[in-house]
């Protein structure tokens, strides 16, 4: 049984190029109705119900939360995991679409009702690929295998794809040989791309705490200012990258997000809370840069005469997304020959975070992961021709965000359907 060549999977790609009318009435539903992460329970269940209308897969659901992975087991050859995620986030949504989210849920992570939208795109993630499985389950006797796909929970948080793990999906479903993800970004429908090596920075994000003595304002000796603690590491913070990163050879982002402190002006408080982010591309850097963060602050913290260190919590922890060189490689050469001239086989790294590669790093099995554009080439091309691209095209995580429904959903099934077909292997039926 040898592989599909990629002229093989475009042609059978065509020959499936229909039916995705339902997909778009999905789109919409899952688009009105968004969960924020942790508390996907009705999209996951709409989802498992969808994969229990197509036959022959084994379907599970509440793994390591709303979980949610199906099976198709269809002969010999590799096994092929296709992953999307299930979540959206707190926003509130000003598309104006007829279907834009009206929903607010309350967040059970701190008791906040808030409003709700997919202003990220996993809406169309998740009918993306079950239209590719739709179209995989309906040709299966050109190809033997194993295909695995998975919907996995809270990947804006960084951490649903571990709680998968740890909650037991690869006691449910076989390790695969090779995992893939794909994501929808802010840029012409159409345009699909990849590149070997990093692709997505890893990210952390730390809560910082000075701990201070709080006292009246008009006894300034009698109390250890924690404001003077933060405001110190807020300025010190920024020169990390200015003055410890290589500007040649490395790369890192430090962001000051968050600085709340004290209730009204003539009290000093007792403590200062902070919430810093920080981007990086290569293991040693990210080192380096939490090093000095813990460093600077402790070092601020010290020089006010703090009785106690800073608190330093980790919040969120996103791996660096690194593609496989042989993976990316075989789905390149996939990939020119069905989308032509608008693939780029060297897309630029993006600076964004992703917890995709979670699955594989517990397994030890490689990963790839790509972006298609998703802006209608009408949209995009008014902009670009008013010189107008980064005022008028909203980027994921606007609340006017709106991917273009059925170009984005052909070119995203399509692009599934490619990257299993590429590792799985072909039916001597065929």
């Amino acid at each position: 049984m040898d592989g599909f060549q990629p002229s093989e999977i475009s042609h059978l790609i065509g020959l499936n190029d229909s039916g995705l009318e339902d997909y778009e009435i999905l789109y919409k539903e899952l688009h009105s109705h968004p969960e924020i992460s942790h508390q996907e329970f009705d999209t996951a269940k709409i989802v498992a119900g969808k994969l229990r209308t197509l036959p022959g897969l084994e379907v599970h659901e509440n793994i390591g939360g709303t979980g949610v992975a199906a099976v198709l087991r269809n002969g010999p050859g590799k096994t092929v995991l296709l992953r999307s995620e299930l979540d959206a986030l707190p926003i509130l949504e000003e598309t104006h679409l007829p279907f834009a989210s009206k929903k607010t849920m309350r967040d059970e992570s701190d008791g906040v009702i808030k409003p709700v939208m997919h202003a990220c795109g996993h809406d169309m993630h998740m009918v993306c690929l079950l239209a590719a499985l739709d179209t995989l389950v309906a040709t299966q006797q050109t190809w033997t295998g194993t295909l695995v796909v998975v919907f996995q929970p809270a990947e804006e948080l960084g951490e649903g794809a571990q709680r998968m793990v740890d909650g037991g999906l690869y006691d449910l479903v076989p390790i695969p040989d090779v995992l893939m993800a794909q994501h929808v970004v802010a840029k012409p429908v159409g345009r699909i791309g990849m590149r070997s090596g990093v692709m997505l920075a890893g990210s952390d994000s730390l809560k910082l705490t000075f701990r201070g003595r709080g006292g009246h304002a008009s006894m300034p000796d009698r109390a250890i200012d924690p404001v003077v603690m933060a405001a110190g590491t807020v300025m010190r913070l920024q020169t990390i990258v200015s003055r410890q990163i290589s500007p040649s050879q490395e790369f890192a982002i430090v962001t000051v997000g968050s600085l709340n402190t004290g209730q009204a002006a003539n009290i000093i408080p007792q403590k200062a809370e902070m919430q810093v982010n920080i981007r990086t591309a290569h293991p040693e850097t990210r080192k380096k840069v939490l090093a000095s963060i813990e460093r600077i602050a402790k070092a601020e913290s010290s020089a006010s005469g703090a009785e106690e260190e800073p608190l330093i919590e980790t919040i969120t922890n996103f791996p660096i997304t690194e593609n496989d060189k042989t993976t990316t490689e075989r789905l390149q050469s996939t990939f020119k020959t069905v989308f032509l001239d608008q693939f780029d086989p060297e897309w630029p790294r993006s600076n964004a975070s992703e917890d995709f590669t979670k699955l594989g790093l517990a397994v030890g099995k490689p990963c790839c992961f790509w972006f298609l554009g998703c802006i209608s080439r009408k949209t995009w091309d008014d902009a670009e021709k008013k010189e107008r691209i980064a005022e008028d095209i909203p980027v994921n995580h606007s609340a006017s965000f709106a991917p273009a429904i059925r170009p984005t959903l052909e070119i995203g099934r399509s692009a599934m359907v490619a990257a299993a077909l590429t590792f799985l292997s072909k039916s001597k039926n065929v």
